[in-house]
């Protein structure tokens, strides 16, 4: 589980499965992301600052090697503590991201060391659709529901698999004129910094499929929104966005906020 581990974990990086073991953590690693720096990552930032402020605790829930952790503890002043089910990740994290204060490993679907309420925000990005099951969805939101206190805010950024067989800049979603339920297997093309692309499987979770799980969890207010280029002009990196033309992305942007606060 990781921003961008999308798969089971078993098996290693070569064989298409998710990035397991230490090669596999090194691998995503090398992960370009583009699309997600320009329409994903940029808006959970700014919806985590309308809620929080220097020195709050923030949760990145799948953190991964710990890039976007280490981001936004710089960004948003927080205090950022990473969590993950693979300790090879969190290995990768602690030696890179330096602004994040702590890691902590999942261990059968809960935090360790992580009391409830102690968040007041969680952000997860593009870790569901290692999940297989709307159980093991609901158990994660169930989770992250005990890290936050009432009233916290939680931040979740997935792709849409109906922008399914568009090729983006840095990622494409499944196979053109396929049509994808809950919990269907599809595949993944990620771009690595080399030019080269990564393929690996994941499951489709329709966004649509979201809200009525997240109450269930304990949140409400569940809000839904699909950031646009011409959005990230004025939020994410200047450089960024002005350095390619985004054709994909500006014909269907396949990135989804979602944001609900623990009831």
């Amino acid at each position: 589980m990781s921003d961008w581990s999308e798969g089971p974990r078993h098996g290693g990086a070569a064989d298409g499965a998710a990035w397991s073991g230490r090669d596999g953590a090194r691998a995503f690693a090398a992960v370009e992301a583009a699309t997600d720096w320009l329409l994903g990552y940029p808006f959970v930032f700014r919806a985590l600052s309308r809620r929080i402020g220097p020195g709050a605790v923030l949760v990145d829930y799948g953190c991964g090697p710990g890039r976007v952790a280490d981001h936004a503890a710089r960004q948003l002043g927080a205090r950022v503590l990473g969590v993950d089910t693979s300790p090879e990740m969190l290995a990768l994290a602690r030696a890179s991201a330096t602004a994040v204060a702590e890691y902590h490993l999942v261990e059968d679907g809960r935090v360790t060391g992580l009391d409830d309420g102690c968040a007041d925000a969680v952000m997860c990005n593009h870790v569901l659709a290692s999940l297989p099951t709307e159980d093991a969805v609901l158990g994660v939101f169930t989770e992250i529901r005990r890290l936050l206190r009432p009233d916290a805010l939680f931040v979740l950024l997935t792709t849409d698999p109906g922008c399914n067989g568009t090729e983006y800049a840095s990622l494409r979603v499944g196979e053109p004129d396929e049509v994808y339920g809950p919990g269907d297997e599809l595949t993944v093309r990620l771009l690595r910094t080399d030019g080269t692309w990564q393929e690996m499987r994941n499951h489709a979770w329709p966004v649509g499929y979201f809200p009525a799980l997240l109450e269930r969890a304990g949140f409400r207010d569940v809000v839904q929104h699909r950031p646009t280029v011409d959005e990230a002009l004025t939020v994410a990196d200047p450089d960024l966005a002005a350095g390619r033309p985004w054709s994909a992305e500006r014909a269907r942007p396949p990135l989804v906020i979602t944001t609900a606060l623990a009831a």
